[in-house]
């Protein structure tokens, strides 16, 4: 690859099933690494086999990259769609002598291998018709195999794992074409990276010798070969690949759980990548950062309790309008009723009092339980107990000095304490009472910043309804 070339990274998904955590930050690092260089990322869907891939699945997978913010350029890419071309190359090969056509049938190569494992010998096939003369072929069905490389060394220079020798006699010539014409993941893979100019391929290391079987293509070919760069897989806590044993597996459950798309961008980003001791950081210093040089050899173990901390950091820093969307986004998936007019004015105009200390979009609801809960409340079995005889009386005696205050922090917080010491109190045993009358709950956010939010009216109303004793049963 030139200097001045443009980076053109690649996100390949198989469409079996929903995006897969591992998947998704795969896709990321791509992301990052061409967003931060002013190249492209393309998007390819690997549906070759045919029986496995479903739209539903590719569907799922565009969702979730969708929501992670993961944005491609061009139109996505269709594997299957290209298989015509795939199969011109290795007729090109064939014509070219790099490949040939071998009738060896299953029985035999079977045949060839248990007798090399009884003798102690490789079984890597070698086929009597690489070099066979074309006068002998028989008329029946046959595969197209590349020659590989029999002596030598072939060395993939990795920029996360470092340079890779794997000795050619090791190489098997591998299959081109099925005998019904069909072409073979392999050579799909290496066609579509060349012919969409991919310049970097980053994927997970379980393809790193998958990287010394293309380079035969790329090499046959006369192509560029990539810069590689294989990243280590995901572990659980406990060091074992990821697992459903370990938690939901699949981004789209990480949305309907209610984590933020920034704090997941940010963890996914981390696992396995660093920068100094960075842990939070925006998407913009993600992109200017992001280096494959920062990626680690040994795989990443997935953390909850670090993924709900910096998720909780996005947050409390992010813009309250774009929050209150994340958040309506939240319901639709999770099928929770929408907002109506005067609860997302309620939500937005409370936003800076509820995002403090908030991890999650559930945390957050819970916490904005004030202004979603349709009036008069029902206080939970916490707040009711604070709401004895005794403290109705007090609030009571609070409302006629709230009709007449001015409704700023400073005058709210001047009152409440005033009426606390003509009680003989501190504010402290009043403030339990507050959150109960005003919602319903005994942990919220400041009873001031809720007063301020509800507004004078609204607060009164409460107040009086909070004053009232429950009806006996």
């Amino acid at each position: 690859m030139s200097a001045n070339a443009q980076v053109v990274t690649r996100f390949a998904p198989s469409p079996t099933g929903y995006l897969h955590i591992g998947g998704a930050r795969t896709a990321l690092f791509n992301w990052l690494y061409a967003r931060g260089r002013g190249g492209k990322f393309l998007l390819r869907i690997e549906d070759t086999d045919r029986e496995r891939s479903t739209p539903e699945a590719t569907a799922a997978i565009l969702k979730g990259m969708d929501w992670l913010g993961l944005d491609h350029d061009g139109e996505v890419v269709s594997q299957a769609a290209g298989a015509e071309r795939h199969a011109e190359v290795a007729h090109q090969l064939l014509a070219e002598g790099k490949a040939y056509k071998c009738f060896a049938t299953q029985d035999e190569i079977t045949a060839f291998r248990d007798a090399a494992r009884a003798e102690g010998r490789s079984t890597l096939y070698r086929s009597p018709w690489r070099d066979a003369d074309p006068a002998t072929q028989p008329d029946a069905p046959y595969v197209v195999r590349i020659k590989a490389p029999q002596e030598g060394e072939t060395v993939i220079r990795d920029q996360v794992q470092g340079d890779v020798t794997i000795r050619n006699d090791q190489l098997d010539d591998m299959i081109l074409l099925r005998s019904d014409g069909t072409p073979v993941y392999m050579l799909a893979v290496v066609v579509d990276d060349h012919d969409m100019g991919v310049t970097h391929v980053i994927r997970g290391d379980d393809h790193l010798n998958n990287a010394a079987r293309q380079m035969m293509i790329y090499d046959a070919m006369d192509w560029d070969v990539p810069v590689w760069a294989h990243i280590p897989l995901i572990h659980g806590p406990d060091g074992k690949k990821l697992s459903k044993r370990h938690g939901a597996l699949g981004v789209e459950e990480y949305q309907a759980m209610g984590y933020p798309a920034a704090g997941m961008r940010n963890y996914l980003a981390r696992l396995g990548w660093s920068h100094g001791d960075d842990e939070f950081f925006t998407d913009d210093q993600a992109k200017e950062w992001f280096d494959l040089s920062g990626i680690g050899k040994s795989p990443a173990r997935f953390d909850f309790k670090k993924l709900e901390n910096l998720c909780g950091q996005h947050i409390a820093a992010a813009d309250d309008a774009a929050l209150l969307h994340e958040l309506e986004q939240f319901l639709d998936v999770t099928g929770a009723s929408a907002l109506n007019d005067e609860k997302r004015a309620g939500m937005g105009a409370a936003m800076y009092c509820l995002k403090e200390r908030a991890k999650t979009f559930p945390e957050l609801i819970e916490k904005a339980h004030f202004v979603l809960a349709d009036t008069p409340l029902e206080p939970d079995e916490k707040a009711a107990k604070q709401l004895d005889p005794v403290s109705r009386g007090i609030l009571a005696s609070l409302t006629p000095h709230l009709q007449n205050a001015s409704w700023t922090r400073h005058e709210l917080e001047a009152v409440t304490s005033r009426v606390a010491e003509e009680h003989g109190i501190k504010f402290g045993k009043m403030a339990g009472p507050l959150r109960a009358a005003l919602a319903g709950r005994a942990v919220t956010p400041s009873v001031f910043d809720m007063m301020l939010v509800l507004g004078q009216q609204e607060t009164l109303t409460r107040l009086a309804q909070a004053s009232v004793a429950p009806e006996q049963d």
